[in-house]
């Protein structure tokens, strides 16, 4: 709690005792309250006590400790691609996505002066990223920090006017910052996709449309991605992401993190699944969840 800046350590730490008397209740989520994840959080589960956590992994270790039941973590943006490096925590936590969330995102600028005292803004890569045109037409510097609420809490500790923070507007209030700008982003599709982590991933069949992420790394030999994929096109299955990355720094060996429409027990997807690991190294699925929203 002490990564908080000192503004939000009272909030977190009620949040806190209160996840801590419920862990059957508790979703954890990475940023100070009033984050995006937060918001994310009270959206999809009403009932559910939000527990702040400074970092991705913070959230993950206490879903795999069990002092929550559920972590949201979100993994891309419509603006500014991936934000959680998914494929590296995922795979080493044990746990599994259970449940998709997305959320329009729109920002505030904040601060505790006026707006033409501000010289830069401070907030979390991504959402400098995702306000980037608006910020350099109003000659204001970028500030990089891990977390967008967690930014207006240090800038509340600042009292600095010349730094505001670009986070979620709801964040000015919780830490007695002058709201001075609001609906803030570079395109109005602006959105980000958040994943659901749990101990035990759902038993299927799972009502209604579903998603299935899986990662694999394919044989180092000619061709080993085409063939790899051939067998989702030829039996009609949609893939609606697939992303290469990779692990270790040896620039060998590439493995993808893929999302397809559907789940095991399809018999085309069966079949695709079957000739992707006949032409893999190794392949994991990381979880069968119902969609959030439709794919076409």
């Amino acid at each position: 709690m002490e990564n908080f800046a000192a503004p939000a350590r009272p909030i977190v730490a009620e949040m806190i005792a209160k996840a801590s008397a419920e862990p059957a209740r508790a979703i954890a989520f990475q940023g100070a309250p009033g984050a995006n994840s937060h918001i994310a959080v009270r959206e999809a589960f009403a009932d559910g006590l939000p527990l702040p956590c400074f970092s991705f992994e913070d959230a993950i270790d206490a879903v795999k400790e069990g002092r929550a039941d559920r972590a949201m973590i979100p993994i891309e943006n419509s603006l500014h691609g991936r934000v959680a490096d998914i494929h590296f925590l995922l795979p080493e936590s044990g746990l599994a996505i259970t449940g998709e969330h997305f959320l329009p995102i729109r920002y505030g600028l904040m601060g505790t002066g006026s707006i033409d005292q501000v010289r830069e803004a401070m907030s979390h890569p991504q959402a400098l990223g995702q306000c980037r045109h608006w910020l350099k037409a109003n000659g204001i510097a970028p500030l990089a920090y891990p977390d967008t609420a967690g930014a207006a809490a240090v800038i509340a500790e600042m009292a600095d006017p010349a730094v505001a923070a670009l986070a979620p507007p709801g964040a000015a209030e919780l830490y007695g910052l002058n709201l001075l700008e609001t609906d803030l982003a570079d395109a109005e599709h602006n959105m980000t996709r958040f994943v659901v982590l749990a101990r035990d991933g759902l038993s299927l069949p799972v009502e209604g449309p579903v998603m299935t992420t899986f990662i694999f790394e394919v044989r180092n030999v000619s061709a080993a991605l085409y063939k790899a994929l051939g067998g989702f096109a030829t039996n009609g299955v949609n893939m609606t992401k697939l992303e290469s990355y990779q692990r270790g720094g040896s620039f060998a060996a590439t493995e993808f993190y893929a999302d397809i429409v559907g789940g095991p027990g399809d018999p085309a997807i069966d079949r695709a699944l079957e000739e992707l690991k006949f032409h893999s190294k190794w392949m994991r699925v990381l979880g069968t969840y119902r969609q959030a929203r439709e794919r076409p």
